[in-house]
């Protein structure tokens, strides 16, 4: 009995572990779908002062205002950049976190298993036992009976 309930521990250690895995995944998601939505916003801002740029180039532009257009332009594709690598970088984090939850729940189900088995086996040697005594039952029966 008591290795029954050191695996009982194990199997709830291992939930936890899962549990905590799952959780640090969901935020890593999280974090990419929120990177690139960020993504988004700054391509969109960046395509909509493109097209103040060219609005303003057909009406008539001076050179500075041009310069400042171009300057801030860079500034948004620096910036669309930066988020390109930050997105990789929190990708690459769920694909860490992914794993690690996998080998939890892998971890988990095999402790599971093992208490099936050993639930199973000890089943087997209960209706064996059981068996046996019937059967002894049967056996003295018939012989008090010649």
């Amino acid at each position: 009995m008591a290795k029954q309930s050191a695996l009982d521990t194990l199997i709830e250690l291992a939930q936890r572990e899962t549990d905590d895995a799952a959780k640090r995944l969901g935020a890593a998601l999280k974090a990419v779908d929120e990177s690139e939505q960020k993504l988004a916003m700054l391509l969109g801002y960046r395509e909509d002062y493109a097209l103040r740029l060219d609005a303003a180039q057909v009406a008539g532009i001076t050179p500075m205002a041009y310069r400042n257009f171009v300057a801030f332009m860079d500034k948004l594709d620096i910036a669309i950049n930066g988020q390109r690598d930050v997105i990789k970088h929190a990708q690459y984090k769920a694909g860490v976190e992914k794993a690690t939850w996998q080998a939890s729940e892998r971890k988990r189900l095999s402790y599971r298993t093992l208490n099936e088995r050993a639930a199973a086996e000890a089943l087997h040697k209960e209706n064996k036992r059981d068996q046996k005594q019937m059967d002894e039952h049967a056996a003295r029966q018939a012989y008090y009976k010649r």
